[in-house]
């Protein structure tokens, strides 16, 4: 197996050369640690202090499929000063814009967006690229992110973030990713949302597809015609971490006609095969229930391309000790599972996995190794 983990350079991927691991197939795909964002956290009643109380309607013009360009919606650089918010349609949905001053881009929030008539409604935030204020024509990727509560502000059982505001600013100053439009879902029922199986005695369990059809059928779909994107699996990806790694691998293979690829840190491989509780180990992923589930789409002509890495810190409590280690070992498993027949994946050409000497399961080292992370499925 390739011990390199892209083919270029290691400075044109952003990675560090202090990272040592001791296993000759890991590689550190790291950018430097990202700092908390200390910024404020938007919640249900957004920027109502500084909201003009007027809801402008923004939602692009209808184009045909042959447009080159699609209007963008109302910007806040062009009205609101900094911290101050505002409210807009965007396609018959209500989104805040503000504007935290993160140098990578700005926001739309959707406090209860509701993409297709009949699906549940999420709190997503839409962080477009700053470029993106001076319209035109120009189209981004888009990144769809699951737990959108830790992604950009401090959040979760852990009150912690990946600052990807901050992941994507150093990103775009070396040129290692192209600019993305992040679409960031809140869970409204995580451990339902994001297993396909049952996992824990008293656990919610079992809304992986459910939550997989509201991705491709629903959001994709809104967020194509509400923004500006590069439409296509190519330029469509999917990003989560623990229960939200086991999710953006089940959306990209369950769905590999939406989505291109997927980022899959720290992952819950061992959802309905290990107890965490007891220390009972199941049977191999290859009779898993996941891989029932969406063996198809990964042995697929257009299967997914993907980026798998997980944290080799076990100190620290439960979460290092238990969880991450489960990580790591169904991992591991999984990786050599996708390189064997039926599904040929190839280590450094549609399969990426790091290890990380440092990685504790939480935002902070997520937020780390997101940078290489993007560089592999996204490109620069």
């Amino acid at each position: 197996m390739a011990a390199a983990l892209f083919a270029c350079a290691a400075p044109a991927c952003g990675l560090d050369s202090a990272f040592a691991p001791a296993d000759p197939q890991a590689v550190d795909a790291s950018v430097p640690a990202v700092t908390d964002d200390a910024g404020r956290t938007p919640d249900g009643s957004l920027g109502a202090e500084n909201d003009t109380g007027a809801t402008k309607d923004a939602s692009p013009a209808p184009v045909d499929a042959d447009s080159p360009c699609v209007p963008g919606p109302l910007t806040p650089t062009d009205v609101a000063p900094k911290n101050a918010s505002f409210s807009i349609l965007v396609s018959g949905q209500t989104a805040w814009v503000h504007d935290d001053q993160k140098a990578a881009g700005y926001f739309h929030t959707y406090d209860a967006l509701v993409p297709k008539a009949g699906t549940a409604a999420h709190k997503v935030h839409v962080f477009l690229p700053r470029g993106y204020a001076g319209g035109g024509c120009k189209r981004y990727p888009v990144v769809y992110m699951n737990d959108g509560n830790t992604s950009f502000w401090p959040g979760g059982a852990a009150n912690k973030t990946w600052g990807v505001a901050e992941v994507l600013g150093d990103a775009y100053t070396k040129r290692t990713v192209r600019e993305v439009i992040v679409v960031a879902i809140e869970p409204v029922e995580r451990n339902r949302e994001y297993t396909h199986t049952p996992w824990l005695p008293g656990e919610a369990c079992c809304g992986a597809s459910v939550y997989a059809s509201l991705l491709g059928d629903a959001l994709v779909p809104f967020v194509d015609a509400a923004y500006r994107t590069k439409k296509g699996r190519a330029d469509t990806f999917v990003l989560g971490s623990s229960h939200g790694g086991l999710s953006a691998f089940f959306v990209a293979a369950r769905r590999p006609d939406v989505f291109g690829g997927a980022i899959a840190m720290s992952s819950s491989f061992w959802v309905g095969q290990d107890d965490r509780v007891t220390g009972s180990i199941g049977g191999p992923l290859s009779g898993s229930a996941l891989i029932a589930q969406v063996g198809a789409g990964l042995a697929a002509s257009n299967k997914p391309r993907l980026y798998l890495d997980w944290g080799l810190v076990r100190d620290g409590g439960f979460h290092n000790a238990v969880i991450e280690e489960r990580a790591t070992a169904r991992g591991r498993e999984m990786a050599t599972l996708l390189e064997g027949a039926p599904y040929g994946y190839v280590r450094g050409r549609d399969l990426f996995t790091v290890e990380d000497p440092r990685g504790e399961h939480e935002e902070i080292s997520w937020g780390r190794r997101l940078g290489g992370a993007l560089a592999a499925i996204v490109g620069p």
